[in-house]
C-alpha cells in the first residue's frame, strides 16, 4: 500500500482508539487520574538521560546533557507544578454568587511533536493532556521519529501500570504530511497542540478545530545602564548556548546603550564572545537563512564552533557565541531573524528609550508575542518595558532560554508558549492542563426582573375588576335588577387599571 495511505489509515485507527479510552478516562476520579499522571513523570525522569542521549544521536541538535535537564523540567517540574490543580468534576464553587464550576474534557489531543525538543514534549504534553481528562494522539517530527517513539512508549506504558485505559497515549509511526493533515482534520479531535514550525502551526490553526500554537521568538535581551554587566552577560551566554539555543525563548539579540558600550563588549569577549567582521558577517548571514526565507537547519542547535567550520570561519579556541554588530532590523537581515543557535546580533542605542523603539521594531519583525529579556536595576525602565512590549513574557534579570519555560523563574513550567492575539496564538499562557478544558458553569438565579429596575419594587399584580354575572339568558337583565356596565363605566375602570400599572 501507498506509504501516505497508511499514514492517514493509521492517523484514523489512532483517533478511534484515543476517542474510546477518553470516554473510559472521563470517569476517573481526580485521584485515579493524578496516580497515571504521577507515573508518566516517574518514568520520563527514570529515563531522561537515555531518552536525551537518543534525541541528540538522532537529530544532531544540541547538548544532550542539556536535554537531560529538559526531561526533567517535562517530567518532574510539570508535574509538581500541575499535581494539585482540580480538573475533574466540580472545580470551583462561590457560594456568595451562587456559581459552580465543572470541568469538561476537550476529548482528543492532537499533538505535533517538534525535533528541537522531542523527548521532552512528549513527557509535557501527555502529562497535561491526561491531567485535563484528554486522551492524546502523537505527531512526531520525522527528523526525530525513533526518539519520540521510544518516549511515547515508556509514557504509554508507565500510563497503563498506573491503570490508564489502553490507547490513552497513542503516537503515529508512519509520520507524513498527508497523515498530519488528517489528523489535524479529523472530526473526532477536540483540540490541537502544535508546536513546531511556522508553516506547521499555521496549519494547525486552518484546520477548523480548536488549536493551540507557537509562534516564532525571536527575543532581544536589552542590557539597560543600571545593570550588572558581568552578571547580564553571563545569564546571556548560558541560556544561548544551552542545548545550543533550541529552546525558542532564547535570546536572539543584545541590544544596550552607548554610554555603556565598551564595558558590554569587553565582558562579551571575555566570556568567550566573537565580534565578526563585517566580511565575515555577511558570509555566514548568507548561511542562517535559505533563499526561501527559513532558517537553514544546518545551524539549528549547533555550537559556535561547528557553525564556524561550515562556514569557513576561523575563531578563537573557546569562542562560545558567534557576535554580529548590526544597525538595520528587516526580513532580508538574518542576524535580526530568528536563529536557534549560539548566534546573536549587537545593537548599540542612544538611551533607554531609543533601545525601547528597537526592541519593538526586532519583536515586530519576528517574534512579536513571544519573549525578551531586560536587565536593569532601574524598576521605572522595567515597568515602561512591561508597558510596552508586545510580548507575552517580559524576563527581568533571568536567563531566556530556561526562564521562559519556567525553570529559573516562576511562570508555570511548560514546552509550549503561547504568544497571545498579537503572536497569532488562542493564548498567551504557559500551556498548562486548564488550557485543555472547557468550563460548564452552573449558575442560580439571585435576582428577579424586577431587582433590575432602578427605583422600582417589584409589585403586587393589580386587582382585578368586579365581575358583573348577567341574569340568565332568558330574563330581561333589567327584571333581575342587574347593574349594567355602561361605556363610560369601562372607561374609568380602564383608567384606573393603567393609572396603577404606572
Amino acid at each position: 500500500m501507498d506509504r501516505d495511505l497508511q499514514s492517514i489509515q493509521e492517523v484514523r485507527d489512532l483517533v478511534a482508539k484515543a476517542k474510546a479510552a477518553q470516554a473510559a478516562l472521563a470517569e476517573y476520579s481526580q485521584e485515579q487520574i493524578d496516580k497515571i499522571c504521577a507515573a508518566i513523570a516517574e518514568a520520563g525522569a527514570q529515563n531522561a538521560e537515555r531518552l536525551a542521549k537518543m534525541a541528540s544521536e538522532e537529530t544532531g541538535f544540541g547538548v544532550w546533557q542539556d536535554k537531560v535537564l529538559k526531561n526533567i523540567l517535562g517530567s518532574t517540574l510539570t508535574w509538581n507544578a500541575i499535581k494539585d490543580i482540580k480538573t475533574v468534576g466540580i472545580i470551583k464553587e462561590d457560594k456568595e454568587k451562587r456559581l459552580m464550576e465543572v470541568a469538561v474534557p476537550m476529548g482528543v489531543v492532537a499533538a505535533l511533536i517538534p525535533s528541537t525538543n522531542p523527548t521532552s514534549t512528549v513527557m509535557y504534553k501527555s502529562m497535561i493532556s491526561i491531567k485535563a481528562g484528554n486522551s492524546i494522539v502523537i505527531s512526531p517530527h520525522p527528523n526525530a521519529k525513533n526518539c519520540i517513539l521510544e518516549t511515547y512508549k515508556i509514557v504509554a506504558q508507565a500510563a497503563k501500570s498506573a491503570g490508564a485505559p489502553d490507547g490513552i497515549v497513542q503516537c503515529v509511526t508512519i509520520p507524513s504530511p498527508e497523515g498530519t493533515s488528517a489528523l489535524l482534520k479529523h472530526k473526532d479531535v477536540g483540540i490541537i497542540l502544535a508546536t513546531g514550525g511556522e508553516a506547521m502551526v499555521r496549519a494547525a490553526y486552518s484546520s477548523g478545530h480548536p488549536a493551540l500554537g507557537v509562534g516564532p521568538g525571536n527575543g532581544p535581551s536589552y542590557i539597560e545602564k543600571s545593570a550588572d554587566i558581568k552578571e547580564a552577560v553571563r545569564r546571556i551566554f548560558e541560556s544561548k548556548t544551552f542545548d545550543n539555543g533550541t529552546i525558542c525563548a532564547s535570546e536572539q539579540s543584545i541590544v544596550t546603550e552607548e554610554c555603556i558600550k565598551d564595558q558590554v563588549i569587553a565582558e562579551v569577549k571575555r566570556q568567550g564572545g566573537y565580534f565578526l567582521s563585517p566580511e565575515e558577517s555577511d558570509k555566514l548571514g548568507r548561511f542562517i537563512m535559505r533563499a526561501n526565507g527559513t532558517m537553514n537547519p544546518a545551524i539549528v542547535g549547533r555550537s559556535a564552533k561547528v557553525i564556524a567550520e561550515k562556514v569557513g570561519l576561523s575563531v578563537p579556541e573557546g569562542t562560545r557565541i558567534l557576535i554580529s554588530p548590526q544597525t538595520t532590523v528587516g526580513k532580508d537581515n538574518p542576524y535580526s531573524r530568528e536563529k536557534l543557535c549560539p548566534i546573536l546580533a549587537f545593537y548599540v542605542e542612544n538611551d533607554w528609550e531609543s533601545a525601547c523603539e528597537r526592541c519593538m521594531a526586532i519583536l515586530h519583525n519576528e517574534g512579536v508575542g513571544h519573549t525578551m529579556t531586560i536587565h536593569s536595576q532601574d524598576e521605572s525602565v522595567i515597568k515602561e518595558f512591561a508597558l510596552k512590549k508586545p510580548v507575552s513574557r517580559l524576563l527581568v534579570n533571568t536567563n531566556g532560554s530556561l526562564g521562559g519555560v519556567g525553570a529559573t523563574t516562576g511562570l508555570a513550567p511548560a514546552l509550549t508558549l503561547g504568544c497571545g492575539a498579537m503572536g497569532g496564538s488562542a493564548t498567551s499562557d504557559n500551556v498548562g492542563p486548564l488550557n485543555l478544558i472547557n468550563i460548564k458553569r452552573v449558575a442560580y438565579g439571585i435576582k428577579e426582573l424586577a431587582d433590575l429596575r432602578p427605583g422600582q419594587a417589584a409589585k403586587a399584580a393589580p386587582e382585578p375588576a368586579p365581575v358583573h354575572k348577567p341574569a340568565a339568558a332568558d330574563t330581561p337583565a333589567e327584571a333581575k335588577g342587574a347593574s349594567m356596565l355602561t361605556k363610560e363605566d369601562i372607561e374609568r375602570i380602564t383608567r384606573s387599571i393603567l393609572a396603577k400599572l404606572q
